[in-house]
């Protein structure tokens, strides 16, 4: 299956700025969340779609890198690899960085 555009995903244009993204994101995040769709496999999807489109094109490089080539540029950033230990500190970082919650998730932040 084809992946969608990580603008439509968050629904914004491509010249959003950061704070756009991180709203549109943030409003994603709390309406998919699985807290809020226990046993939702479509709520879940789409919060985790939304997580990586955030991911890659709220970071300079990799939003430079999608514009350019698309999926295929950010392959190895937002593919298997990238959430891992290596790109990506996990949905943790994100939301802990979007809501300020610090350390909230227990123990000592682990990135590449």
């Amino acid at each position: 299956m084809a992946k969608r555009d990580y603008y439509e995903i968050l629904g914004v244009s491509r010249g959003a700025t950061d704070a756009e993204l991180k709203s549109a994101y943030r409003k994603l995040a709390v309406r998919y969340h699985p807290d809020k769709n226990p046993g939702d496999a479509e709520a879940e999807e789409k919060f985790k779609e939304a997580a990586e489109a955030y991911s890659v094109i709220s970071d300079a490089e990799q939003r430079t890198r999608y514009d350019r080539f698309g999926h295929a540029g950010v392959s190895n950033a937002a593919g298997a690899a990238g959430w891992g230990a290596q790109g990506f500190g996990g949905i943790e970082d994100i939301l802990g960085d979007l809501f300020g919650f610090g350390d909230m998730f227990g123990g000592a932040r682990t990135g590449a």
